[in-house]
């Protein structure tokens, strides 16, 4: 099971995109775990994650948790603003799963 962590300010506006992520990958029969976690966490949580995804709120940080990410082989990028305001859990979970290939 691959594990995708999506990190906000708060990580209370990412719920909602995580709800339809799930929807989205149990739609497609995938074995992955979703979870959102506010930027403070996120250097606790990352030994966990497969993938990060940061919101555009935080767009500001993605250097310094490349830093932390990138020497754990883990990948890491920014969620499209578009996708993130609309909601689009099917674009981000494709995201998601191309960073992971």
């Amino acid at each position: 099971m691959k594990t995708i962590l999506l990190c906000c300010a708060a990580g209370m506006s990412t719920s909602m995109l995580v709800q339809r992520m799930q929807s989205e990958a149990e739609k497609r029969d995938l074995n992955v775990a979703i979870k959102a976690v506010p930027a403070l966490e996120l250097e606790s949580c990352i030994h966990e994650a497969d993938v990060i995804l940061l919101g555009p709120q935080i767009r500001y940080e993605l250097a310094r948790f490349t830093e932390l990410a990138e020497p754990l082989g883990k990948p890491i990028s920014l969620i499209d603003m578009l996708d993130y305001g609309a909601l689009r859990g099917d674009k981000v979970l494709e995201h998601a799963l191309s960073l992971l290939e």
